[in-house]
């Protein structure tokens, strides 16, 4: 159990208990005022003293049924405390013992009034008990009615502090009980948010890993389209010379070169799947790679290619150093298929915050508004997965190209280094 839960769990105990003797207290101080007086030697009117005394416990029946279902019902409390006022006050005149009872009056006082007439009940009680103080009605004669008068005054005052300490305490209880009551629908409130946040978790994680899968698998096609789709292009290039070569000793040599793009293709795939750098960047640095792809498209298309490299060549991080170099291969890829060039150009820029990559050709060109950006007859990841991996590193790629004037492509990412 909680402590919230344990605390108001006692207050209600607290108000079980406290609602009992309220209750049951006036009936036991009944029974204690009628046996004394049965027992007394005083000359008492007995008959109708049991009588007084059954109407009174009664009465007191009356109260415990209704207490506390009727507690806010003014007038009905009102009235049942007046009738135990004069009861009490009746019995104290016939019996002086009957002042233990009486005692119910300050206990019923801030049950059954409210305001300033707890108080006013708690005075009149006051006046009954000195009654019972004086030895009983018969002995306040002309001579010792101001010490009845001065008994009741100071028991007044007495009993009035008392019950004002009472209401006070009643008070503050009330708050305590209130504030648990608060307390216990904030725990509510957090713990309806507590099960609202785990479902959102759940629904995060399943949306996480959703992206996750579709971002793996985004990756994977770029790959695929980057090295095994542009190898089996060049395969099937050398392949075609094979053929029209016949027995030629240059069919040999396409051969062979496809054989090596075959296995080289093969090396790729598995490196894909695996999900590490290209073996190029494995092997050497960023320039390095770059020249080393554009020596060996340069061979297999009879097109000039050559890299130029400006600023402090350094390590980067190997998604910039991928992208890069993907960038090179794709744009390779797109000037042997389209371009019709002579000559390719290939400027790798290492600045202080970014890296670019421009590849320009002095091909035929194209009218890029007339072009949707990216759409390429290879399925649509040739320039789209570009300007993706770019993106991905917050970069940017850029085309620029003119009808029969060659086109330029141009890929600028953050300078991150390795590590970062």
């Amino acid at each position: 159990m909680s402590i919230e839960a344990e605390l108001r769990e006692r207050a209600q105990a607290a108000e079980r208990r406290e609602a009992a003797l309220v209750r049951t207290l006036p009936f036991a101080l009944l029974a204690i005022s009628a046996l004394i007086t049965l027992f007394e030697p005083m000359p008492v009117n007995r008959p109708l003293v049991l009588a007084l005394t059954a109407a009174a416990a009664i009465w007191l029946t009356g109260f415990a049924t209704q207490y506390p279902r009727r507690r806010d019902h003014r007038l009905l409390m009102a009235g049942y405390y007046a009738g135990l006022i004069v009861l009490a006050a009746t019995l104290v005149a016939l019996a002086p013992w009957y002042g233990i009872f009486a005692i119910t009056g300050w206990v019923h006082a801030l049950e059954s009034l409210t305001g300033r007439w707890p108080y006013v009940g708690a005075a009149l009680t006051s006046m009954i008990m000195a009654v019972t103080y004086m030895g009983g009605l018969p002995r306040i004669d002309a001579e010792e009615w101001w010490l009845w008068l001065a008994l009741a005054t100071l028991t007044a005052v007495l009993s009035c502090a008392s019950l004002y300490g009472v209401q006070r305490w009643l008070a503050r209880s009330e708050e305590q009980q209130q504030a648990l009551t608060a307390l216990h629908q904030a725990n509510l409130q957090l713990e309806e948010a507590a099960e609202e946040n785990a479902g959102l978790h759940a629904q995060l994680l399943v949306q996480a890993r959703e992206a996750g899968v579709h971002d793996e698998r985004q990756r994977m096609a770029r790959e695929i389209h980057d090295t095994l789709a542009q190898s089996l292009a060049g395969i099937l290039t050398q392949l075609q010379a094979a053929e029209q070569s016949g027995q030629d000793p240059a069919g040999r040599s396409h051969l062979g070169k496809a054989m090596n793009l075959a296995r080289e293709s093969l090396a790729e795939a598995r490196r894909t799947v695996q999900a590490v750098e290209p073996a190029l960047l494995a092997e050497a640095l960023l320039p390095e790679a770059i020249d080393s792809v554009a020596r060996r498209w340069s061979q297999a298309h009879g097109i000039e290619a050559e890299l130029t490299t400006t600023g402090h060549a350094r390590p980067m991080h190997t998604e910039v150093e991928v992208t890069l170099l993907r960038a090179t291969q794709e744009s390779l890829a797109n000037v042997a298929k389209h371009a019709r060039a002579g000559r390719v150009g290939i400027t790798l820029s290492y600045m202080a915050d970014l890296v670019t990559l421009d590849v320009r050709d002095d091909g035929v060109g194209f009218d890029p508004q007339a072009t949707p950006s990216g759409q390429t007859g290879d399925g649509g990841f040739g320039l789209i997965g570009m300007r993706r991996r770019a993106q991905r590193l917050a970069g940017q790629m850029a085309i620029e190209s003119e009808t029969g004037a060659g086109t330029a492509v141009s890929v600028s990412v953050p300078a991150i280094p390795v590590g970062g």
